[in-house]
């Protein structure tokens, strides 16, 4: 209760305690009365508004993303925005803004998480489950999925390159040290046969930017990479590459929130999740609007180029979906704990936020 309701309800309980000793001062009385007792009313019913249906103050929500088409869900509602037709807002209501913030892969932005830089972040799932085993079970909820599928091991394809042993003093580059296909990677050789460290081993594991592993792909300074589409196609198709290793069914993206910011506002991320559930439905029943936003989205925003065949190849390769596979989080873990990257087995029970 504020100071102004308080004061007024201790004028009100003075008044009643007076009984004046004239009709005409207790009907004066009554009306006061009557009139305080409207405005008070109305001053609590506006408060129980403000809380309910508005907020006092402007909100900005901070959404961090990749300029991958596996993050589809957030370059299609940035497009969305830019033609000013906002997919979030009707969802949040008035008073929320959204901010949106690029990544190159997701151990940048749970770093930003950790920072409270970033309130919300679509992310891998490995970044996110060795964020949230870093700090106990106490930061990172995951809300919802995004996409599965869209990630592959490319390969130079005039090398004999069939099985992980083969790769013995070989150049595999990732996206960033430990990141979901960074752990595939590391994962899949070790399953194989091969000791694989942080720093080297038998081959070597090098995190590169995906925009820089194009390039270095091109020049046959690395000899393969495990990436997510676009650059999976890109490699196929620009470079000549060969995909040995595809995950069609494996959890790419998610949408995950800072613990913090879910406790503070839980209301708004419902609303968003919603929002981002919806979203996902309509990207799903118009696949061709979504691709020709995704590709004015790359452009625009990131000066990616990209042909509407690259595109259409890319998109066969992914599914969005807001589903979240229990067992497949638990696969992630087995994964990272195989690698190095997770030293035990974390108590996953409050990792995914019920909806």
């Amino acid at each position: 209760m504020n100071f102004r309701t308080e004061s007024l309800l201790k004028q009100i309980t003075r008044m009643g305690r007076r009984s004046p000793s004239t009709g005409h001062a207790v009907l004066r009385n009554r009306h006061l009365i009557h009139a305080r007792v409207s405005h008070l009313l109305c001053v609590v019913g506006l408060s129980v508004w403000g809380t309910t249906f508005g907020r006092a103050e402007d909100i900005t929500v901070r959404v961090g993303y990749f300029p991958n088409i596996t993050h589809a869900q957030a370059l299609v509602a940035r497009n969305f925005e830019r033609q000013g037709r906002d997919w979030f807002a009707p969802w949040l209501g008035g008073g929320v803004k959204l901010e949106w913030y690029a990544y190159n892969a997701g151990p940048s932005a749970m770093e930003a998480i950790f920072a409270e830089s970033l309130d919300l972040s679509y992310v891998g799932p490995n970044p996110a489950i060795n964020a949230y085993a870093r700090s106990g079970g106490e930061e990172i909820r995951i809300l919802a999925g995004a996409v599965e599928g869209g990630s592959a091991l490319v390969v130079q394809s005039d090398l004999y390159l069939t099985k992980p042993t083969d790769f013995r003093g070989k150049r595999i580059g990732t996206p960033q040290f430990g990141n979901t296909q960074d752990v595939a990677a590391r994962a899949w050789l070790i399953a194989g046969g091969l000791k694989i460290t942080q720093a080297g081993g038998d081959a070597q594991v090098l995190p590169t930017a995906n925009s820089d592993q194009l390039a270095l792909f091109k020049t046959r300074q690395l000899d393969a990479v495990w990436t997510v589409e676009p650059w999976v196609s890109r490699l196929e198709l620009e470079a000549g590459g060969k995909i040995l290793v595809e995950q069609k069914d494996a959890v790419t993206t998610l949408l995950v929130s800072r613990a913090g910011f879910l406790a503070q506002h839980r209301d708004i991320v419902s609303h968003f999740v919603k929002a981002h559930r919806e979203l996902t439905k309509w990207i799903n029943q118009h696949p061709d609007e979504a691709q020709r936003m995704i590709a004015d989205e790359l452009i625009a925003n990131f000066r990616i180029g990209m042909s509407a065949e690259l595109l259409g190849r890319a998109w066969m390769r992914m599914s969005l979906t807001s589903n979240i596979s229990s067992s497949q989080l638990r696969a992630f873990v087995t994964s990272a704990q195989q690698v190095g990257f997770l030293h035990s087995i974390p108590d996953l029970s409050r990792l995914v936020e019920p909806q």
